[in-house]
């Protein structure tokens, strides 16, 4: 754990903080369904634990590594995709739905896995990915063969080309990794013929799901694992299936991860949250709602089977319909991972994202870093106000590694304070940086190369994680051998460096999880505190009859606690004078 800063010498006072006189979010019931209060930790397949050594990570890796998971205290688990795939967008280019890639094990792999993560009380969510398919897919290379006006093009997005003989696209959409959304194929006798619409790389044409077969398929894939035993979904770019009627031209770029932090335009995207898209998923709801275990007449909400949305959607508003009562149970909450470390834009989103999903009677997620965005140990030691970059590299403004620590250590702490479900990726319990010096002849996320290699993309949070120091790719399998190169400075970063070492960022992850769980912060209500002034974040969660006060100081005046709280843990070590210090979170009992 980092040493307090030197503090001004003024101390912002605790005499006249108080609670607001009404709770910002009333709470939920102590007997809530798990999904409204859990904490889910992301598992990225590729880069947790190597168990045949080739330097990939796969099934049985995660199997031998999950008791670690209970010992951190974890609710569930999300996989991102074990499927079948030629790993163009590293898994998330499906090519079989209903099966295992050899690159991860075997179906037989994939029930082993789910059988002892439920031995361990650890509730498995897979990625399914419904926008696209890779262009491996049985159904794209019968549409290719198939041609022009055949049913099996139907099942995909094919359109003629303008111009005179249609050598330009269909429209002027552009691909989230960069370039045109559109590919031109060629006839079975070599010349040019229609275009197909990917929104994402070319190898991962976009489905056209106003075609009752592809409906009707994905209906069926859900069943296949649902039958297996998983107890969810998350589901990747939930706001693309459905597209505009036409397919209009749509002047505007499209940033990677729809440009979340950037302002936002009054017009919606033709290729995004479109309103006929809530339709497909208040069927999927149905089809999960009827796998609850019945006892006598009482439905067993504690095994609910879930929908967790991947929605780059703005405003708010629109966001929450996701989390309709009909359709999915969750949707991650971007606005809080792109807020500025800036104490009022704290407050404004968190009380935002509380009316939001309160207003369709949904749990609030709270998410800090994922496998698609540069790790908040990293983001967190840019300057405030930087734009939120799509990976860092060689060359661009490199972080602040203390800062970011520090930082990242008390959003963490406001994180697993607030009610409603929280998500974790793997490796930020450890403090995980980003590789941010990876040589870019490694990079393989295709944004690298579809950018004209202008945006470094997602490796650098892809890395595979350091388990024992002083073994081969930091314990990461039996080999030395990684698919991306582990930053040396990774070994302090290890398990085993960290596992019993009083302040170290495992420790304090396991910490925070068990006093949330012994306070039930997840299902408590949550009020403001008033009157300590503009660089500070405080919060009491009322729940199960104790009331947890959150301090998190981002100012340079040291801050102190109301007379009689009683210091429950602390992101960082107190100032001397027993005051909060700078990027500091406390919990105390009031």
């Amino acid at each position: 754990m980092t040493a307090s800063p030197t503090l001004d010498p003024t101390v912002v006072p605790a005499t006249d903080v108080t609670p607001a006189a009404h709770p910002t979010h009333a709470g939920s019931a102590a007997d809530s369904p798990w999904w409204r209060h859990a904490v889910i930790y992301q598992i990225y397949p590729r880069s947790w634990a190597d168990a045949n050594g080739d330097g990939i990570g796969d099934l049985p890796g995660i199997t031998a590594r999950l008791p670690y998971l209970r010992e951190l205290g974890v609710d569930a688990i999300w996989l991102s995709p074990f499927y079948t795939s030629p790993q163009a967008d590293a898994g998330y280019d499906v090519a079989d739905y209903r099966d295992i890639d050899p690159l991860f094990g075997t179906l037989a792999d994939a029930d082993a896995m789910l059988a002892r993560a439920h031995e361990l009380g650890l509730k498995v969510i897979v990625d399914l990915v419904p926008n696209h398919s890779s262009d491996e897919h049985a159904w794209f290379r019968a549409a290719l063969a198939a041609g022009p006006g055949s049913p099996e093009r139907e099942r995909y997005m094919f359109r003629d080309g303008q111009g005179e003989s249609g050598e330009l696209p269909p429209n002027d959409w552009r691909s989230v990794f960069g370039g045109p959304a559109w590919t031109r194929t060629v006839d079975a006798d070599g010349t040019p013929g229609q275009w197909y619409l990917h929104l994402f790389d070319p190898k991962q044409p976009d489905f056209n799901w106003e075609h009752p077969e592809v409906r009707a398929e994905f209906e069926d894939i859900l069943r296949f694992w649902l039958d297996r035993g998983v107890d969810g979904f998350r589901v990747d770019v939930a706001h693309g299936l459905i597209k505009e009627e036409g397919l209009p031209d749509w002047e505007e770029s499209q940033e990677m991860l729809g440009g979340a932090d950037e302002e936002h335009d009054e017009r919606r995207p033709p290729m995004w949250d479109q309103d006929r898209v809530h339709e497909i998923y208040q069927r999927w709801r149905r089809i999960l709602d009827a796998y609850n275990p019945v006892e006598g007449d009482t439905v067993d909400r504690n095994r609910d089977r879930i929908l967790c949305a991947e929605a780059w959607v703005h405003p708010q508003e629109r966001a929450v319909r996701y989390v309709r009562d009909d359709e999915m149970h969750q949707a991650f909450n971007f606005d809080f991972l792109t807020t500025q470390w800036v104490a009022a834009d704290l407050r404004t989103v968190i009380t935002s994202s509380f009316e939001a999903a309160d207003s369709v009677g949904a749990p609030s997620t709270w998410v800090l870093s994922n496998h698609d965005v540069v790790r908040h140990a990293s983001r967190l030691g840019l300057p405030v106000g930087s734009k939120r970059p799509n990976g860092i590299g060689i060359g661009d403004p490199q972080p602040d590694v203390e800062l970011g620590l520090r930082r990242a250590r008390a959003a963490t702490a406001i994180m697993l304070a607030l009610p409603g479900s929280a998500y974790l990726y793997q490796g930020e319990e450890l403090g995980l940086p980003d590789s941010t010096d990876m040589p870019d002849e490694y990079r393989q996320d295709p944004a690298w190369e579809r950018s004209g290699r202008m945006e470094r993309g997602r490796d650098g949070c892809r890395v595979p994680l350091p388990w024992e120091a002083d073994r081969p790719a930091f314990g990461f399998g039996p080999s030395a051998d990684t698919w991306l190169p582990q930053p040396a400075v990774y070994g302090r970063y290890a398990v085993d460096q960290q596992e019993g070492v009083e302040g170290s960022t495992l420790e304090l992850y396991r910490a925070l999880l068990a006093t949330r769980r012994e306070r039930a912060l997840g299902v408590g209500s949550f009020t403001w505190v008033e009157g300590y002034g503009e660089d500070v974040v405080a919060f009491v969660v009322d729940a199960a009859g104790e009331r947890t006060l959150v301090v998190t100081n981002l100012g340079t005046a040291g801050v102190a606690l109301p007379e009689g709280a009683s210091v429950l843990l602390s992101s960082a070590p107190l100032a001397q004078d027993g005051t909060v210090g700078t990027d500091t979170t406390v919990w105390a009992r009031l």
